[in-house]
């Protein structure tokens, strides 16, 4: 059994709403996933799939050592990224060039946890094949899955899900029914005077969920018997006036038929360009997009809030902490309070409209656009005080991110777009923790536009960035390298810095430090030539600082860092900071000022951990593994335990960087120091025992443990060092 203590507790959303009824299938489901790892719900749409998954997952999650977690993938349109939605519905960072489906085999092999995959009727072949990958590779994995037909995976149980009874006054369609009118309506009730016309209208729309609840959204205006009349004239023209001919998915579809039919003009042409959003989407988003042709841009406001009020659209609630929760949180972003989205049976429905309108491509382009401004507006705010909100703004448009980028893509003559998106988004790929995803793309935007264009060489020098962290050199060299010779060619100065730079940062992890420090000073000139000050510049500083320090060279860097660290203050700058916070901490240990090099360590581990960087994280927790080997602030001895056990969690971190320390002998020097001197205080034994533990850490119980230390009712028992050594 997994200690719940260092685990994660899972991501299910909190209801918006009671789901009335289910009880049989609730404990049906339960039943099932005693019996299988793999349950699929499988229904038509509209008739509850997803809340009862989710209601049966927050049951079942307290038999789970590490929780119940949720992923949407109903807005996930190509199968090459369901593993990257999945990795970050699991608020897995990781930046190595593996592919997703062996991160994911990896991080679940040891783990108790139910995994929910809603909407898979999009990816069906897609999903079936990750699931069943990931239950042969993870023993202690469930997977409860919601499609619109079965995954037809080894081992899947079903569980059909059918509309809710609707044959009585006390059914549960019924008191659906009038818990959703009382929402809309607080006054309404059922009384013996309409409980006929109320059940009677339950009836007609045999029962099914979001049928109910569209009608329920009609109380505002009409009647139940007026609702009741106006729908029994649709089923009349459907079926040619046969009452019993309807099936019951085309029930669903003529619910929704008639509602878009007494939307006004206005809310029938937003809920169409409504559609092109993946996921959720801001006001601002929707007034940009959807605007023009009809509805004004002061309009659309107004007119969403009246979908919101039919239950067309769901207005979903701002998190209390953003995008990571607990220590690492990108922040509330001020003036945010939540945002919006369709279900998936109505974006398809306005889809077919918007597609019938003959405006789907201008609205898709707006969209880009949008998105496209987005991820600019974002490149040019990451240097500022706002960087930890830019983080989360680009977290919750990442699906429409990706839908803008597969737009791109997908369509000819758009390439140089393509690119100039996946480069400008370098701070989310790099900052946020979404290396491997931003290869992904960068790659697939470099294949489609080898023209040698401004946008491809900013690309070209992203992706040599990218490859770098991840460890990547061979790849690395020679993007960097065409960038630099392009640049050159065709007279892109700024490329050009950019292109040597990065050079200076494969070399500086390839221990060539004196070319590094050259290159880093080759690049500072072209910025400061250029007038260029931003995050990157101030990268170039750490990184020149850095491989000074590496050298020997330590009052230089010194001043390189201290450097760094007063222009971060003065702009507002967190993430460059938070590496100078690193290297500062490195040479105040050099230095033998202990106290400060702990402070600037805890401190680059925490801020690293904000924005989901595990680059910088796993450097803080190395250094901090170093000082608990000396002494105390009190005189007390060093730590060995805790010091081997903090390189253990660096350890599994590292896994999801990709090659440990970079496979630097400069960035390893500090690791071996450390190494060296836990194990000339503890038996082999009980440092492989203390390793092993600090392995076992969950990311954020290894950053709280970094943070506060270890939680003891008693004094540590220390091992003496046989004696100092600083090299």
């Amino acid at each position: 059994m997994i200690d719940r203590a260092t685990r994660s507790v899972g991501n299910l959303p909190s209801p918006t709403t009671e789901l009335v009824g289910r009880a049989g299938e609730l404990a049906e489901t339960a039943r099932l996933l005693t019996e299988s790892r793999l349950v699929t719900v499988v229904g038509p749409g509209g008739v509850g799939k997803s809340r009862l998954a989710l209601r049966a997952a927050a049951l079942a999650a307290p038999g789970h050592a590490d929780g119940a977690w949720v992923v949407d993938c109903s807005a996930i349109r190509d199968a090459a990224l369901l593993g990257h939605a999945v990795a970050e519905g699991l608020r897995l960072t990781d930046g190595t060039a593996r592919p997703p489906a062996d991160v994911l085999e990896d991080h679940l092999a040891r783990r108790e946890l139910l995994l929910v995959l809603d909407g898979c009727e999009q990816l069906v072949d897609a999903c079936s094949a990750l699931a069943a990958r990931l239950l042969a590779a993870a023993p202690g994995l469930r997977v409860l899955a919601t499609s619109r037909q079965p995954l037809d995976a080894a081992g899947e149980h079903l569980l059909p899900l059918l509309p809710l009874p609707a044959d009585h006054p006390g059914a549960d369609a019924v008191t659906l029914f009038v818990r959703r009118a009382r929402a809309v309506v607080p006054r309404f009730r059922m009384t013996p005077a309409n409980q006929d016309a109320v059940t009677a209208l339950c009836l007609r729309l045999d029962g099914i969920p979001l049928a109910l609840e569209l009608a329920a959204g009609r109380l505002r205006a009409l009647s139940v018997e007026q609702i009741s009349e106006r729908l029994d004239d649709r089923f009349r023209l459907l079926t040619g006036g046969s009452r019993s001919a309807v099936p019951r998915h085309r029930t669903l579809r003529t619910a929704i038929g008639w509602s878009h039919e007494l939307c006004s003009p206005q809310e029938r042409l937003l809920w169409a360009r409504l559609s092109v959003f993946a996921g959720s989407f801001d006001l601002d988003a929707a007034e940009y997009v959807c605007s023009g042709r009809g509805l004004q841009a002061d309009e659309v406001m107004p007119v969403l809030a009246d979908l919101v009020a039919k239950s067309v659209v769901l207005r979903e609630q701002a998190p209390a902490d953003g995008a990571g929760g607990g220590i690492g949180t990108a922040g509330r972003e001020e003036g945010y309070d939540g945002g919006y989205r369709l279900l998936d049976t109505l974006r398809e429905y306005g889809a077919g409209w918007l597609h019938a309108s003959g405006e789907e491509q201008r609205l898709r382009r707006l969209h880009r656009d949008w998105y496209v401004g987005l991820a600019a507006w974002g490149e040019i705010e990451w240097f500022s005080p706002r960087q930890a909100l830019t983080s989360g703004r680009t977290h919750r448009a990442h699906a429409n991110l990706r839908a803008a980028m597969d737009f791109c893509l997908g369509e000819p003559g758009e390439e140089q777009l393509a690119l100039h998106l996946a480069g400008s988004l370098w701070y989310y790929w790099v900052g946020c923790g979404h290396l491997g995803e931003g290869r992904h793309w960068l790659e697939l935007a470099l294949a489609a536009g080898p023209e040698p264009t401004e946008a491809r060489a900013k690309a070209l020098w992203v992706t040599g960035y990218v490859a770098t962290l991840q460890g990547d050199l061979l790849r690395a060299r020679p993007v960097l390298e065409e960038c630099r010779r392009q640049a050159l060619a065709t007279g892109d100065d700024r490329a050009l810095a950019y292109a040597v730079h990065r050079q200076g940062c494969a070399a500086l992890i390839g221990d060539e430090l004196p070319r590094a420090a050259e290159l880093f000073q080759e690049a500072l000139w072209h910025y400061e030539k250029l007038g260029e000050l931003n995050s990157n510049v101030l990268m170039a500083m750490f990184e020149l600082g850095l491989a000074l320090l590496f050298q020997g060279e330590q009052a230089q860097g010194e001043g390189w860092m201290a450097r760094v660290l007063a222009q971060c203050e003065l702009h507002g700058e967190q993430w460059a900071y938070t590496y100078g916070l690193f290297a500062a901490a490195y040479a105040a240990w050099l230095s033998g000022d202990l106290e400060t090099a702990r402070e600037r360590a805890r401190e680059c581990v925490r801020l690293n951990h904000v924005f989901r960087d595990l680059v910088g994280t796993v450097l803080g927790v190395e250094v901090l593994a170093l000082l608990a080997t000396e002494p105390g602030p009190d005189g007390s001895p060093g730590d060995l335990r805790e010091a081997r056990l903090l390189q253990g969690a660096a350890h599994t971190i590292w896994g999801r960087v990709g090659i440990p320390l970079f496979g630097s002998r400069s960035f390893n020097a500090a690791h071996a120091e450390c190494e060296s001197r836990v194990l000339a205080g503890l038996s082999g034994a009980e440092a492989a025992e203390s390793f092993r533990q600090g392995t076992l850490l969950e990311l954020e119980a290894a950053v709280r443990r970094a943070l506060d230390g270890p939680e003891r009712t008693a004094p540590p028992t220390a091992v003496r060092l046989p004696g100092a050594r600083r090299r």
